[in-house]
């Protein structure tokens, strides 16, 4: 039986003057799966993320979440999805708690429930005892966590992260990884972009790998994996990083200054 698609990437294409960042990628990822997308740094990953929920438009190309366009129908899709980006701007003079309350209400959720779920989210994500100090003076744990927070508030479908564990301390990593375990147990989709193979191979039942702006490899994690023993062998092998030797030019490294 074919697994209902979360979302359905065709054609995609992006290009930064000369650069091509994302060269015409297909993929469809599918629901209720915690998925990787991984590669090594200027894969193509947060150019594709961002595409995929509406953050830069494509040169050519069409991606759909739960069945709608994101050019095409942008409210529905982004009333539908949760997202996580790289480098989160957040409004730094708010507190964590007002951040909450003012992300929800934009979303148009009830006052009364958007603090009920905001304190719940609040406690889970270990930040009830900041929720009154602002955010320009979280940690960049806390800062992943409120982020988070405001991502999930409306309890979107699909959920895109990108690089959510970049920069947070193992305590609040752990954290944020029950609480994305917890969301897609409900049958919810979780999308996350990384490079550390370890991570992704401990959380994911599902993986895109991508490479120079393409899509080496996708499927569930044993098809990608294959006869390798890790993942990290695997994908060193699909993007051609199988053979190289790190050390072979740089004999005069080590030993003091000579």
């Amino acid at each position: 039986m074919t697994e209902a698609a979360a979302v359905r990437v065709s054609g995609l294409w992006k290009r930064f003057g000369e650069h091509v960042a994302v060269a015409g990628i297909d993929l469809v990822l599918p629901a209720g799966r915690f998925i990787g997308l991984v590669g090594p740094n200027g894969a193509g990953k947060t150019t594709t993320l961002s595409m995929a929920t509406g953050l830069l438009r494509p040169d050519q190309g069409t991606v759909e979440v739960v069945g709608h366009d994101v050019w095409r129908d942008p409210v529905r899709v982004k009333a539908r999805i949760g997202v996580l980006p790289e480098g989160l701007r957040l409004f730094e003079r708010l507190s964590g708690r007002e951040l909450l309350a003012y992300t929800g209400r934009l979303r148009g959720l009830p006052g009364a429930e958007v603090d009920k779920r905001a304190t719940q989210l609040l406690d889970v994500l270990d930040l009830a005892g900041a929720q009154h100090k602002l955010v320009v003076d979280y940690s960049t744990g806390m800062r992943k966590k409120i982020g988070l927070a405001a991502a999930l508030l409306h309890n979107p479908e699909v959920l895109f992260l990108d690089e959510p564990f970049e920069g947070v301390d193992p305590v609040s990593a752990q954290t944020i990884r029950g609480v994305l375990e917890r969301y897609t147990a409900s049958g919810a989709t979780v999308v996350f972009s990384s490079h550390v193979m370890e991570l992704v191979e401990s959380l994911c039942d599902w993986v895109a790998v991508m490479a120079a702006g393409r899509i080496r490899a996708q499927g569930t994690l044993a098809e990608v994996r294959g006869a390798e023993t890790s993942l990290q062998r695997a994908f060193l092998e699909l993007v051609g990083a199988g053979g190289r030797d790190a050390g072979s030019d740089l004999d005069w490294l080590g030993g003091g200054p000579r």
